[in-house]
């Protein structure tokens, strides 16, 4: 489900969650985590505004109103105080409490708990970024006392719904692949623009808004620029570790080999040099780290090897703008999927898969051989081998080896995301890239 927008509303998938978690009489306190400039406060504000009768928005950074309305932990003080801030009353399954930048206040984090012991029938929702929640240690978490989501970049096909094409959406999201054949080109030339402008949610409204790929870079810039901040805010010691490993990524994913290398920051760089400064960014949401898996075996948690891993950017855009690609490039190109060795495409395939509820994903290389399969799923107790290919050539012997030779007995059905269009062999599916997100989709509701 979608919900209905203009010019100036961004359709974001996770509302039909949001929904969900409002109808069930269940519920506790929610909390809605993610990096910054995902558009956590605006979605939350049009719930509150389209689901309720009145919303009581309360902002934890910029209101003094909000320093002192946490002094304790008395929740029905904390009602009344905002009903008087308001001028209007709160009234259970007709309000909707949003505490917005909740990580400022520590008290306002761990009021949740008691809003879910005494009040359980408001609704009360809270944005809180994960550089600021993951991160602190001085406070007591309300564990077990809050629902948890998260929020990611806008997709792929939230992208396509920000431009006008829900009927485009529906028939990915309906598998018809030779109905979704015959939009290949124009498909293809959506993805290319994906690429370039991301998930951001203000690069796309900039993007949907003027075309102008000179806007869509401009905040691009600034979003970096407010990372680079929040990295110095939030931490002292390892802030230039953190700049190191940040600015090192881009370099790292156009390497054929993908693999992270500490030798790659700085000669003689060794991982307990950088390891609290990779864990920082990825406790962030910033990065994502892609561990190699030993055995395809279900969990493939046991089979984990944390010294070897990959590490990708929340958002291709964003790797675009760090990179410094070139607009026209990218957008003009035709060989733009496969530039920096498809650093691009399987950035973007990954930050799909990683948005997938209970998923994990991992990645496969057989020692002493250049074998290797971009990545491993797991869902519940199926391991799906995923191959990436940033254009229509797709040979490569390594999918093909791993399932009808080395793990024969296995009986592994591979995805192979491509330029090509769909096609079911027995042994694997090919899958149009711009139907990764419809392939996400279907894994959610598996």
């Amino acid at each position: 489900m979608y919900f209905c927008k203009n010019i100036y509303q961004m359709e974001r998938t996770i509302y039909q969650d949001l929904l969900e978690w409002k109808d069930n009489t269940d519920k506790k306190p929610l909390i809605l985590l993610g990096a910054r400039q995902v558009g956590k406060t605006y979605i939350l504000k049009e719930f509150g505004n389209r689901e309720f009768d009145n919303l009581i928005y309360v902002n934890c950074h910029k209101d003094s109103f909000a320093l002192n309305l946490f002094r304790n932990f008395d929740v029905k003080r904390i009602v009344t105080e905002l009903e008087r801030y308001n001028e209007t009353d709160i009234v259970a399954g007709k309000t909707l409490i949003f505490f917005d930048e909740i990580q400022e206040i520590p008290n306002a984090i761990a009021s949740l708990k008691y809003f879910c012991e005494d009040f359980r029938s408001l609704h009360v929702v809270a944005a809180g970024s994960l550089l600021g929640i993951s991160l602190r240690s001085d406070e007591s978490f309300p564990v077990g006392k809050v629902n948890m989501m998260r929020m990611f970049p806008m997709t792929f096909n939230e992208f396509l719904l920000a431009n006008g094409r829900d009927k485009i959406v529906k028939l990915l999201d309906s598998c018809d692949w030779e109905s979704i054949s015959s939009m290949n080109e124009m498909l293809t030339e959506y993805l290319r623009q994906y690429y370039f402008v991301g998930g951001m949610p203000e690069a796309v409204l900039k993007y949907v808004e003027t075309k102008d790929v000179r806007q869509v870079r401009m905040i691009q810039r600034e979003i970096l620029d407010t990372y680079y901040y929040d990295m110095s805010k939030h931490t002292k010691t390892q802030i230039q570790r953190i700049h190191q490993v940040w600015n090192n990524i881009p370099a790292q994913l156009s390497k054929e080999n993908k693999k992270f290398f500490y030798g790659d920051i700085k000669k003689g760089a060794r991982s307990k040099d950088y390891e609290m400064a990779l864990q920082w960014l990825i406790d962030a949401g910033l990065i994502y780290k892609v561990e190699k898996c030993k055995q395809p075996t279900a969990p493939l948690k046991f089979y984990a090897d944390s010294s070897a891993f990959k590490l990708y950017l929340l958002d291709c855009g964003l790797l675009a703008c760090m990179s410094e690609a070139n607009p026209n490039s990218m957008l003009l190109n035709e060989n733009a999927f496969v530039e920096f060795k498809g650093a691009f495409t399987e950035n973007y395939v990954l930050q799909h898969l990683k948005a997938t509820k209970d998923i994990s994903v991992f990645y496969y290389s057989k020692d002493n051989s250049t074998m290797e399969i971009d990545f491993l799923l797991q869902n519940e107790e199926k391991v799906v081998p995923i191959e990436v290919k940033a254009s229509v050539n797709v040979k490569s012997k390594s999918l093909s080896l791993f399932v009808n030779e080395d793990f024969k007995d296995r009986k592994f059905k591979a995805i192979r995301f491509s330029l090509k269009p769909f096609t079911d062999q027995e042994w694997m599916e090919n899958i149009p890239l711009y139907a990764v997100d419809s392939y996400r989709t279907e894994l959610n509701n598996s």
